[in-house]
């Protein structure tokens, strides 16, 4: 069964992220003075008194707003985790007090007949019965006991959550995850990453902007397609460090290498009118050095002019200047039109089953003496360089250790050799192989 979604809701710059990230008891979410900063529902677990949730932090709710700017968008977002949640956290400011939009914020959460607990954020002085007096004035907003807590400083949160979770159902198991693939969109800003998350998904799931930089926060969506599960994250455009000028960006580009870190697959997402930029060769090096089985999607593939073979060359074209990634694989796309969209889910899951293959120790070992046989280690200062056996010690990506008699005789050239006969032989395709070069020990001998 599915965890209970909480979801946390309020205007601008109540502290709606910094309770999120004391409730789950870590720093998810981007906390700015910047009213603003949250803007995509971000999700993460949680857990109090052994009842398991699905918390939801949204982007402040502003009103009076055109819908086709960005807090009109917000907006929606906010609406959409409220149709999702079974229980909402309304969030308001003690030292501000009671504000017209927190009025017209309660009246949207009557609206949709859930159950609703009023946390009273930026409560400091719970000693001081002046200081208690403003909570009095949320009991206007007709949503029952306003509950004062202080985000910032863990102040009066188990009170809170005791209120919260009586709207729970009764703990049960949830049924286990099984192999669920982590998929990371990364690239630039406005790329289009996005706009392919929500292609697949087959919803407005994330916010959308011409705006680059709309999103900020690493944003984890679940999804089910054919008995397979996948978590996608979306990701904030990166960018140089010298073009970086919000702290809140700087936090962004931390979540998408976060990120990387913790995905199986990344889908690099490349503008198609850009062609291929030094940016997006060090996006897709950084998914190479974390060993992440690689992607790259031309997106925006309807907009330039076609010639004879325009792929291909734009294909040959991305394979030289991701040469250290040679072995990703390419698939153009257009998130607008969903041209080829739907290939991107098949091409991750064979990349995750290449990313997590096995190759037994016998047949390995065969395909090394094979390789030697048919092109022998070179000689260095009179020395042969002997390659004794080798054996996978790890998974994603795939760990190869090679017993050497000397790792220092290899070459760096015959390590590629080595490496291609073993794409060759076993495939490995979208993922990077770690060799693992060891000198053998008399004792093994």
């Amino acid at each position: 069964m599915a965890k209970p979604i909480i979801a946390i809701v309020g205007r601008e710059n109540v502290g709606k992220s910094t309770l999120f990230n004391r409730i789950i008891g870590a720093r998810h979410a981007i906390v700015e003075d910047t009213p603003g900063i949250t803007r995509d529902r971000l999700y993460r677990d949680g857990e109090w008194l052994d009842r398991e949730f699905t918390l939801i932090d949204t982007g402040g709710i502003k009103f009076n707003t055109e819908e086709g700017l960005i807090y009109g968008k917000v907006k929606q977002q906010a609406e959409l985790a409220i149709e999702e949640a079974q229980v909402i956290i309304f969030v308001v400011d003690m030292q501000a007090g009671l504000t017209s939009d927190d009025e017209d914020v309660a009246e949207l959460l009557r609206r949709s007949g859930k159950p609703i607990v009023l946390a009273a954020n930026k409560t400091d002085d719970f000693t001081s019965p002046e200081s208690m007096l403003p909570v009095y004035d949320f009991y206007a907003l007709g949503l029952g006991e306003p509950i004062p807590v202080s985000a910032a400083h863990a102040l009066n949160i188990g009170d809170l959550l005791d209120a919260v979770i009586q709207y729970l159902p009764r703990a049960e198991e949830t049924e286990a995850e099984g192999d669920c693939v982590q998929l990371a969109m990364i690239g630039r800003p406005n790329v289009g990453k996005s706009s392919l998350v929500n292609r697949l998904l087959g919803q407005d799931r994330v916010i959308v902007s011409n705006i680059a930089g709309t999103t900020r926060d690493a944003i984890d969506t679940k999804l089910s397609r054919d008995g397979r599960e996948y978590v996608i994250i979306d990701t904030a455009g990166m960018r140089r460090k010298c073009r970086i000028n919000e702290p809140a960006e700087h936090y962004s580009v931390s979540r998408a290498l976060n990120a990387i870190d913790r995905s199986d697959v990344c889908v690099v997402v490349i503008d198609a009118m850009d062609r291929i930029t030094d940016m997006d060769k060090h996006i897709a090096g950084y998914a190479h050095e974390a060993g992440r089985g690689l992607l790259v999607v031309v997106n925006k593939w309807d907009l330039p002019e076609k010639e004879t073979n325009t792929m291909k060359k734009f294909e040959d074209e991305i394979k030289e200047e991701l040469g250290f990634a040679s072995y990703a694989l390419t698939l153009f796309v257009s998130a607008k039109s969903g041209q080829r969209c739907d290939k991107i889910l098949p091409l991750v899951d064979f990349i995750s089953e290449q990313h997590s293959r096995r190759v037994p120790t016998a047949q390995l070992n065969e395909v090394i003496r094979e390789a030697v046989a048919l092109n022998p280690p070179p000689t260095v200062n009179g020395r042969r360089l002997k390659i004794l056996y080798a054996t996978q010690v790890g998974v994603k990506p795939p760990k190869i250790v090679i017993f050497l008699n000397d790792p220092e005789l290899m070459h760096f050239s015959y390590a590629r050799y080595l490496e291609n006969k073993l794409r060759e032989a076993f495939g490995f395709a979208g993922t990077p192989i770690s060799l693992i070069w060891r000198k053998r020990e008399k004792d093994e001998e």
